[in-house]
């Protein structure tokens, strides 16, 4: 990475001011068709944290991103969001609340009719609270950041799949938000442009200190970045010393069956002896 970061604006600075968590799932449970997708979630994700969800196909990791946003119910339990009861708030009430996250889904999901520039700017639109100058500003900037100013222009089509991912991850940085969810970010991708997502991901968790899930198939991306922080003097991420007492607050949530087996640091993973858990990151 070679770009040049730019002061923060105060991107997540309203989540900086709260106190405690900014995620809270309490005894949380949900079944699709009779089958227990989740069964008695319960975590919380402190503020500036990066909290990384783990666990094989269908362990209800992207589940717990959907109930995050209120796109789906919990049939038990109760999730609190920067402070709100998500699980029992009404759709039209929800709008506000999703307008504080940021989403990198799956595949980036751009649309394939906008430019990348009226992608970026997509949200910021439809709120319809800037000026087009900010918004050309913001996306200008939150391109820069991913070093993908000169696309502005390009059609999704002419990027190549880390490109896209890239532009994902602007789209979800530029309304500031307070929240950030990564779905399998690095999904699909091959071992070089899956770093450099990471890396972005590490430059944003360290530069913006956004709260965020990030749900992954790749345990090599979570270890990734429990080990390593980005310089911004030499604007590249880098390994964490071996005796460093740096603290890049990145913690491990693994899922089994619909259950939490583990939750807490990258050495306590490490150091598990929960037989699954071994096998799972032999």
């Amino acid at each position: 990475m070679s770009t040049t970061l730019s002061p923060p604006r105060g991107a997540g600075a309203p989540a900086a001011e709260q106190r405690g968590a900014t995620i809270v799932f309490e005894d949380v449970a949900i079944e699709f068709e009779e089958k227990p997708v989740l069964d008695g979630v319960s975590f919380e994700l402190p503020q500036g944290e990066t909290k990384v969800l783990l666990g094989v196909a269908g362990a209800g990791k992207t589940t717990i991103l959907k109930l995050v946003l209120g796109l789906i119910k919990p049939d038990r339990g109760r999730i609190t969001v920067l402070g709100q009861d998500v699980s029992a708030m009404p759709e039209e009430d929800l709008f506000g609340l999703r307008g504080r996250i940021g989403m990198v889904f799956q595949e980036s999901a751009l649309f394939d009719s906008l430019t990348v520039e009226e992608n970026v700017a997509f949200r910021l639109m439809e709120e319809g609270k800037l000026s087009e100058e900010e918004i050309h500003r913001r996306v200008a900037e939150a391109l820069r950041f991913v070093e993908l100013e000169h696309t502005l222009a390009m059609m999704p089509s002419e990027l190549s799949g880390g490109m896209r991912r890239r532009v994902a991850i602007a789209r979800a940085m530029v309304s500031e938000p307070e929240i950030l969810l990564y779905d399998s970010p690095t999904g699909g991708l091959d071992p070089i442009t899956s770093t450099t997502i990471i890396e972005l991901i590490v430059k944003q968790r360290d530069f913006y200190k956004t709260s965020a899930l990030l749900v992954s198939h790749r345990l090599q991306d979570g270890f990734m970045m429990a080990s390593h922080y980005f310089d911004t003097a030499a604007n590249e991420m880098r390994p964490l010393a071996q005796a460093s007492r740096t603290d890049v607050h990145t913690t491990f949530l693994v899922l089994r069956e619909g259950k939490v087996i583990f939750d807490g640091a990258s050495r306590e993973l490490a150091a598990s002896r929960d037989e699954y858990i071994r096998e799972y990151i032999a």
